[in-house]
């Protein structure tokens, strides 16, 4: 991957539905070049997908929250492995410092995030969780 990969990446996850021939212009390529470089990196897995990045306000009953997790002895990957099968887990980072993941969850109703931090609680290799719900996003 070079520096034209770089900057190609950084325009898609800017905006995911940029036509290539405006990708090729901001980068001074021909469009061909922008399509063969799309390629590559979906087949060599880099680019592994599109989605669409919705603002919270979109979703105006959705609680949302991020939780550290402390996680016992070497139980890692099988909680990570858990908690990537949670619906309620929209994200999941490794961490270093005193979590050793932080997970951010939603749900739609306080009844339901509330069941949702008691399954994650009652896990077997957790240790202790730490969660803050979130007011308000400032930035995407």
């Amino acid at each position: 991957m070079d520096d034209t990969d770089r900057q190609l990446l950084a325009l898609l996850r800017d905006d995911a539905r940029m036509s290539t021939v405006a990708l090729a212009k901001k980068l001074r390529v021909a469009r061909a070049t922008v399509q063969n470089r799309i390629a590559k990196l979906e087949a060599g897995g880099i680019i592994v997908g599109y989605t669409v990045r919705l603002r919270p306000e979109a979703q105006p009953h959705r609680i949302r929250a991020i939780m550290g997790i402390a996680i016992e002895g070497n139980c890692g990957e099988e909680v990570s492995r858990a908690l990537r099968g949670n619906p309620n887990v929209t994200t999941l980072h490794t961490t270093n410092g005193r979590w050793d993941l932080m997970a951010e969850i939603a749900a739609d109703t306080l009844e339901a995030f509330e069941r949702v931090l008691v399954s994650i609680r009652a896990m077997d290799g957790i240790s202790m969780t730490e969660t803050s719900i979130l007011l308000a996003t400032r930035k995407l």
